[in-house]
């Protein structure tokens, strides 16, 4: 196996979709493309990523293969990708051979393939009643707002409107943003829909997705939320479970 991307610190960005849910995974290197899915510890969220060939600019496999690695070790050592370097990956003696390739210089890091204990897990299969597509930088705020108040967020949405409350101690916020707003790029309901979801969960998801890009946000009444975004190439989607007051 041996891939080459030509823009190190992208690839550090795909990864970082990743590490902000996961700190162990593994990837499958499949002829159409790399791809991961995994749970998070605590075994109510999930991530799943994919990354097709044409990403790459070199994409040389013999045959499907599964690289187990402790992320947070590895995106460490995507955060030393410096500008305009390639990087290369290569599997060996059961390592993952790591080549920083600059104009004049080449760094190397080796490491260790893991064992993940947890199986690949298959994605929820839920009927979505309504889907919300928002603008990624705008929605990031809206979120930040609502971490002054609280801990977890609602999200409601009707047939012309969207709706984000957040409830604590200290206060309420509610905002409405009717399908023409802004932030709103699509508004497709089926059914209203409404659900509350923990905030910090939701940040770490969208952390990663690009500014001036689109977040979409799918909903079906007390179901986890799936969160899709790109960045370039890649998709990375999200499951996150409800939050139930007891």
């Amino acid at each position: 196996m041996e891939i080459k991307i030509d823009d190190a610190r992208y690839w550090k960005n795909c990864v970082d979709s990743i590490v902000n849910l996961v700190d162990e995974g593994t990837f499958t290197v499949a002829k159409e493309g790399i791809s991961l899915k995994a749970m998070d510890p605590s075994g109510i969220s999930m991530v799943s990523f994919f990354m097709p060939n044409k990403a790459f600019s070199k994409y040389d496999i013999e045959k499907s293969t599964q690289i187990g690695l402790n992320l947070e070790n590895f995106d460490k050592i995507l955060a030393s990708a410096r500008s305009n370097e390639q990087l290369v990956m290569k599997e060996s003696d059961n390592k993952l051979l790591i080549e920083f390739i600059g104009q004049n210089s080449r760094r190397r890091y080796k490491l260790p393939l893991i064992d993940v204990k947890k199986e690949v897990e298959k994605e929820p299969k839920i009927d979505f009643e309504a889907t919300v597509e928002v603008k990624s930088e705008m929605f990031k705020e809206i979120l930040k707002d609502a971490t002054l108040l609280s801990t977890y967020i609602g999200f409601r949405a009707e047939k012309d409107s969207f709706f984000v409350i957040a409830k604590g101690d200290a206060g309420e916020l509610e905002e409405e943003h009717a399908s023409n707003a802004d932030i709103i790029k699509k508004l497709e309901v089926s059914k209203p829909s409404n659900a509350t979801f923990n905030l910090d969960y939701l940040q770490r998801m969208i952390s990663a997705c690009p500014q001036n890009s689109s977040i979409v946000l799918s909903l079906k009444t007390e179901e986890p939320i799936r969160i899709d975004y790109k960045i370039g190439d890649a998709s990375i989607s999200y499951y996150l479970a409800p939050y139930m007051e007891s």
